[in-house]
């Protein structure tokens, strides 16, 4: 990455919904999508380069997220981050019961 991302107007792909957000970016780096493990998938690409910007364990209850969902640069678009995260935490309560 060569200049990294900083602002709040960068377009992301949800991958797994088919739908662009709105995020805000700050970093200077990036994950390489070819060095992921098997138990991680590719859950958010930036539209400006390409780069990862979202992943989601297979085997366990975790994700990340590269940028700031809680500026919410666009209206709502960050929300299912954070819906997700909820969902989460109630299966894994469910489980643990």
């Amino acid at each position: 990455m060569k200049f990294g991302h900083h602002g709040g107007n960068h377009p992301v792909k949800d991958m797994d919904r088919n739908v662009v957000m709105i995020t805000a970016q700050n970093h200077g780096f990036a994950v390489d999508e070819d060095s992921l493990p098997a138990n991680l998938r590719v859950t958010h690409k930036s539209l400006f380069d390409g780069t990862l910007q979202g992943i989601h364990r297979t085997d366990k209850p975790a994700f990340s997220f590269q940028g700031h969902p809680e500026a919410s640069p666009g209206p709502h678009d960050a929300a299912p981050l954070f819906d997700h995260f909820i969902e989460l935490i109630e299966q894994y309560r469910q489980s643990a019961k």
